[in-house]
């Protein structure tokens, strides 16, 4: 039996940066033992100017860029090339990183889970795909207006733009159809 839970964009709740230098919107997470214990997190970030990142040391991170230029990160003193819209970028949450703003503000896309909690596979999807997964949690984030998703129980699901569709089901065949683009993350319990 697969679990679903809609996670609607306007519920999504607003909370200050670890650093200080900013805010995000959380829009899921794994429960842990305190407000910085998680086994993962899913969050969209406003960033208004080039600076530093929290450091999250224990977890790893993955960034995408959803609205904006772009950006360019010095991690751990390395500049990468420049991170465009729906282009995904992983890194160390212990790593010194710093972004510079390519061309005014951004609002990007973050994934942070632990390693030694979870596997976690995150991928942009357009068109019609279908999928099998064996995670134990799925998250589907839409970055269209209007989204649909079909599971193999012929439950449909619509999402408005960067809603999420959070499932608990363990082995399942999915299928996602967007005339734009949408986020699948699989996390499997370690």
């Amino acid at each position: 039996m697969i679990k679903f839970t809609v996670l609607r964009a306007c519920d999504y709740p607003r909370m200050p940066w670890k650093n200080g230098g900013g805010s995000t919107e959380e829009i899921a997470r794994d429960v842990g033992d305190g407000l910085d214990s998680f086994g993962w997190r899913l969050s969209i970030a406003d960033i208004a100017e080039s600076g530093g990142f929290s450091s999250f040391a224990g977890y790893q991170r993955v960034i995408t860029v959803l609205q904006g230029a772009g950006m360019t990160l010095n991690v751990d003193g390395h500049d990468t090339q420049p991170l465009l819209p729906l282009q995904p970028f992983a890194f160390s949450g212990a790593s010194q990183v710093a972004c510079t703003l390519l061309d005014g503000p951004i609002r990007d896309f973050n994934l942070i889970y632990s390693p030694q909690r979870f596997q976690a596979r995150l991928q942009w999807l357009s068109g019609d795909q279908h999928f099998f997964t064996q995670a134990s949690t799925v998250l589907v984030f839409s970055a269209h207006a209007q989204l649909q998703v079909n599971l193999e129980n012929r439950q449909q699901h619509v999402l408005g733009l960067y809603d999420c569709l959070q499932l608990e089901a363990g082995p399942a065949l999915m299928r996602v159809m967007t005339q734009g683009v949408c986020c699948v993350i699989e996390l499997t319990a370690v």
